[in-house]
């Protein structure tokens, strides 16, 4: 194929040494047109350079591949309702993206949101709710307050009393008002209760949405980093002392009040179903008031939990009552030393059936406000006995409002 033997002959017999002089081939030969010539100094410029230039196209590509990306990234993570979950426009007042609220937003309004209104989830809302700092101390000048929890279906009748209860008492406090949705509560903007509403979900009595309602409140509440005790309170309840009283007695409590019992009724231990098991067994279920009082901790504690909550929402029911086992079984599994294992919240249950009673105008006199304060009962304030046991009352009806307020001068003191 080379053209005859001759002519592959002659290519052997060069290949054999011939024409080489030390192992290459001499000048001259034919055979050294196998070798490449050697380059020329503008073949590798010219060579480098397009290596360079490839090399920079190549980056630049990157560059632009990656800002691009990390923008969709950062559109993703800080979009409206991601950004809602740290800075909800409606809560701070403006729009979290737009860069003069980012660059003005102030730390009070992150650790006293100003407005109730947002636009977060239940989870969300509970998991940005359950956030806690790991610093001991607070950046700033922290006056603790109690966050006053009403829970009602409609109006609040006494407001008007709560908010001769609250005068004067600026910073000391704080109210949140769970009411159906779109309610709203029809109140002057000087009354404690104006704006206070939280966004809120329908409720069933008996179910698991009360404890929805509860974890609701709770962590709406808990945004408020100075707010440190939590009170639970219905559009029926009463003060039976003045503001200072109830403010010292909680404030200065090394315990939370919840009830917490277990007795072998119908009503009680009948409640049980063995499906909890092993997660709540038998002689770990407890029943108490829904009416209850906890530190921080513990609130937050509560709107953490999705364990045991998912057990009660499918294990409670029929006839269970959720909202008056719930917490009472989660503290006694957890958390029971820091219990005094009381309501604060008195209330009727002497005439039997399935609500306490209910007292209207006719009932309201002085002594009967005293018999609530001293009726007898003995319990136990910082482990100490004490008289004083109940703060508040339950259940009144509308009309006994104006009879309450003529209480206020003397034997209420507010």
């Amino acid at each position: 194929m080379w053209g005859g033997d001759s002519n592959a002959k002659q290519m052997l017999k060069s290949r054999g040494g011939t024409g080489v002089v030390g192992g290459l081939p001499a000048a001259g030969d034919e055979e050294s047109d196998y070798f490449p010539p050697t380059p020329r100094k503008d073949y590798w410029w010219s060579t480098g350079l397009l290596k360079l230039v490839t090399a920079t196209v190549i980056f630049m590509g990157g560059v632009v591949l990656g800002l691009s990306v990390s923008g969709s990234v950062a559109r993703y993570y800080y979009n409206a309702s991601h950004a809602e979950l740290f800075f909800p426009a409606t809560t701070y007042g403006c729009d979290p993206r737009d860069r003069d609220c980012g660059m003005g937003l102030a730390f009070r309004a992150f650790v006293h949101p100003p407005r109730l209104a947002h636009s977060m989830t239940d989870d969300e809302l509970f998991w940005r709710a359950s956030l806690v700092p790991r610093a001991e101390e607070f950046p700033f000048q922290r006056v603790p307050k109690v966050a006053f929890l009403f829970m009602a279906r409609g109006p609040i009748p006494f407001a008007p009393l709560w908010d001769k209860f609250f005068r004067g008492h600026q910073g000391l406090y704080s109210v949140y008002v769970h009411t159906v949705p779109d309610y709203k509560l029809n109140v002057s903007k000087s009354s404690a209760f104006y704006g206070r509403q939280i966004p809120s979900e329908e409720v069933s009595w008996g179910s698991i949405t009360l404890v929805d309602a509860e974890k609701r409140l709770l962590a709406n509440a808990l945004l408020d980093f100075s707010n440190e005790r939590f009170v639970l309170l219905s559009e029926s309840c009463i003060p039976v002392f003045n503001f200072p009283t109830v403010y010292e007695y909680l404030i200065n409590s090394a315990h939370s009040f919840v009830e917490s019992y277990n007795i072998d009724t119908p009503q009680c231990a009948g409640r049980y179903n063995r499906r909890m098991a092993p997660h709540i067994m038998a002689d770990q279920w407890r029943k108490g008031s829904e009416w209850f009082e906890l530190n921080r901790e513990l609130a937050v504690q509560i709107v953490a939990d999705y364990k045991y909550y998912s057990i009660f929402r499918k294990h409670c029911r029929p006839s269970c009552y959720p909202d008056e086992h719930y917490i009472p079984t989660y503290l006694h599994l957890f958390h029971g030393p820091l219990n005094a294992n009381r309501t604060i919240t008195w209330v009727d249950w002497s005439r039997g059936g399935p609500h306490p009673a209910s007292y209207g105008a006719t009932d309201i006199t002085e002594e009967f406000i005293q018999a609530i304060r001293n009726n007898g009962t003995q319990c136990f304030y910082n482990s100490k006995p004490t008289s004083v046991c109940y703060l508040f009352a339950r259940k009144f009806a509308p009309n006994a409002l104006p009879r309450l307020m003529n209480l206020t001068s003397t034997v209420l003191d507010f």
